[in-house]
């Protein structure tokens, strides 16, 4: 099995890189001229819009060919205080020349809109920030003109006291989005509610691709053995991904593999947080179950230390390789993993 690895955001290998750069609503409506104010909102997000060429490019230079874009590419975009500003057609070609880089090489990018954007909500305006949050998101990789692999991973949200009476709003008011935004989506467990089969149950009704975030799911088991995960939940996380493949009119399974979150406990203490690098180890173990079940795998590291962690796992990958336990470096962020 075929396994690149990709990292999220933030470079620690590129000085003044960051593609998050701000601006608070407090401020802008604390300058006197506005007009000015939306204009350097606009250079800000230019700003952030290079830098993320700037970190695409560095990725390919280490073979890297994964990442995730910052969901703060232009800020406040979605504050209603600037609901009159167009934050778009100023920056359309800075988000074309993203595009244009991505599609030329062979790049799989996407997008995690943050924690609030949640359709199980039984909130009105809840609901429709979120609609408005996700539509953004779409619209910006609209933008860049990459087609529906390129994807918004969110969580199903939260339990609000019933989580089954949750879940069903979840699939509801989800399945009631336009195609354009659901075509768009994966879903993904979270550490805390929904676990990965209640999470595969609700991708598989609304017929989008499964995340299996295997942090999350070592953090919020729901009672699920690992001979359970491998045999049971894996095969059918992996047909969300077929069936994906299969309505977009992809022919190999190389087009869009199933996609992975990996990262290692901060701490005892704090299991849930993301340590600062990936333990070799525990994700060896996984892929080696999962390469059972498919040829490729794309994994996207959850670690603090970005890119950074990305090339000292290949490292560790590197060393596993001399040990023979059935893992082959291919490239500076790919490895061929032999099936248990």
């Amino acid at each position: 099995m075929i396994v690149r690895f990709g990292f999220v955001a933030m470079s620690l290998l590129l000085e003044n890189a960051s593609p998050s750069r701000t601006m608070t609503y407090k401020t802008l409506s604390g300058l006197d001229d506005r007009e000015a104010g939306l204009r350097r909102l606009e250079r800000i997000a230019e700003e952030n819009l290079a830098s993320t060429l700037r970190i695409l490019k560095n990725s390919h230079a280490h073979d890297i060919a994964m990442y995730r874009f910052s969901s703060k590419l232009i800020p406040l975009a979605t504050h209603e205080g600037v609901a009159d500003w167009d934050a778009y057609s100023p920056l359309a070609q800075s988000f074309r020349d993203i595009g244009d880089y991505v599609k030329r090489r062979g790049m799989r990018v996407s997008f995690h809109p943050d924690h609030f954007c949640v359709f199980s909500t039984p909130r009105p305006e809840v609901l429709a920030k979120s609609e408005q949050d996700l539509e953004h998101h779409v619209r910006m990789l609209e933008l860049m003109e990459l087609d529906e692999r390129s994807k918004c991973n969110i969580h199903i949200g939260g339990a609000y006291g019933d989580k089954a009476v949750s879940g069903a709003r979840f699939i509801e008011q989800f399945g009631a989005l336009p195609a354009r935004i659901m075509n768009r989506v994966t879903l993904e467990n979270d550490d805390k509610t929904f676990n990965a089969a209640e999470t595969l149950a609700a991708a598989e009704t609304v017929g989008v691709p499964m995340v299996l975030d295997i942090h999350h799911h070592a953090v919020n088991t729901g009672g699920i053995e690992e001979d359970e995960l491998h045999h049971g939940l894996w095969p059918r996380i992996v047909r969300t991904w077929e069936r994906e493949r299969g309505r977009l009119g992809l022919a190999g399974e190389g087009d869009l593999p199933p996609k992975i979150h990996a990262s290692s406990p901060k701490s005892l203490s704090d299991p849930r947080g993301h340590a600062d690098y990936v333990e070799p180890e525990p994700l060896l173990r996984f892929l080696k179950a999962a390469a059972r079940e498919c040829g490729a795998v794309d994994c996207m590291l959850e670690a603090k230390s970005k890119d950074a962690a990305l090339l000292r796992l290949m490292e560790d990958m590197k060393e596993l390789e001399k040990r023979g336990v059935g893992v082959k470096v291919l490239d500076g962020a790919s490895v061929e993993i032999s099936p248990d």
